[in-house]
């Protein structure tokens, strides 16, 4: 998958869903979140900050999900979704049981990573 951002410590790919869905993965391999260094951490946590403010202003998600969890891709990562109460799982975890067909219809993800990509480089600048 080709990253929609990169720099030296991190990077961010689109998970395909029906929702709108982002993973922010270390550039290095670290297995768990206390073995990044602090530069990674602040920049993990700068990108996953801007990501969910503009997935609130851009798709107005009934709920923000944020996750880590590793298991099978034993790498740091974090999900970031934005969820809504007409998605097939909710309020499952996406990873859940499904609840339904979901009615959510996703519009626009493309200007929105559009959008996104100018934002994290601006604040990064």
């Amino acid at each position: 998958m080709q990253p929609i951002y990169q720099n030296s410590l991190i990077r961010i790919e689109v998970e395909s869903s029906e929702i709108p869905w982002l993973k922010v993965f270390t550039q290095e391999p670290y297995k768990e979140f206390s073995e990044t260094p602090a530069l990674v951490k602040i920049e993990i946590w700068r990108v996953m900050d801007i990501i969910e403010k503009e997935m609130i202003a851009f798709f107005n998600p009934d709920k923000i999900n944020l996750a880590s969890f590793g298991n099978y891709v034993p790498h740091v990562h974090w999900h970031i979704m934005a969820r809504f109460r007409h998605d097939s799982y909710f309020p499952e975890p996406m990873w859940g049981v499904k609840q339904r067909k979901g009615t959510y219809k996703l519009d626009g993800f493309d200007t929105f990573i559009t959008h996104l990509q100018a934002h994290l480089e601006v604040k990064n600048g």
